[in-house]
């Protein structure tokens, strides 16, 4: 997995999000796109992936789309729309996408894979490579990861003061625990 942050210029969210499509299908990539403002850290994002692929792995998804399904786990909620919240829309902001390869590209049709299986990591790693690449040239370069709103995130994700006064943990371990939790809640 790799994340790209930055700034974008969105005239016609259509658009983009065709754009980030376009990358993903051609490098057989997960290409989903965050409001940097929800995004608390890196591990937000990474144990959304974890468990989107094992909910997809057990047939317990709930959405068709890995993308999407990382986005429902990232946010805490099994109610699409309320996730989609968490993605970007038109205007100038701050964002966080998300790239990670799909490990069942290029797998024949009984998951045995071919003779080019010694050379599976590497070839993940070479489709991340250039879905982020094609991604950073969508963007203006920011530093957008980490900075995210505060007050957004309690509000987005009911941390009360009362929660993080009963406990030595952050604000990030309060929404990690949330996308941990979301499997507890189905």
């Amino acid at each position: 997995m790799r994340l790209v942050d930055g700034e974008a210029r969105i005239d016609d969210l259509d658009t983009f999000l065709g754009e980030l499509t376009a990358i993903g299908g051609a490098t057989d990539c997960t290409v989903q796109a965050f409001d940097a403002r929800y995004v608390v850290d890196r591990a937000h994002l990474e144990r959304a992936l974890t468990l989107a692929d094992r909910a997809l792995a057990r047939g317990e998804n709930v959405a068709r789309d890995r993308g999407v399904e990382v986005a429902l786990y990232a946010a805490g909620r099994r109610q699409i729309d309320r996730a989609l919240t968490t993605g970007v829309s038109e205007g100038e902001g701050s964002v966080v996408v998300l790239v990670a390869a799909d490990p069942e590209a290029g797998m024949t049709d009984d998951g045995a894979g071919d003779a080019s299986d010694a050379d599976a990591p590497a070839d993940l790693d070479a489709r991340e490579a250039e879905a982020a690449d094609r991604v950073r040239d969508l963007l203006d370069p920011a530093e957008a990861l980490g900075a995210y709103d505060e007050a957004l995130v309690r509000e987005f994700f009911d941390v009360t003061d009362a929660e993080l006064a009963a406990t030595e943990g952050t604000l990030a371990d309060a929404v990690h625990e949330r996308v941990a939790l979301l499997d507890v809640r189905k």
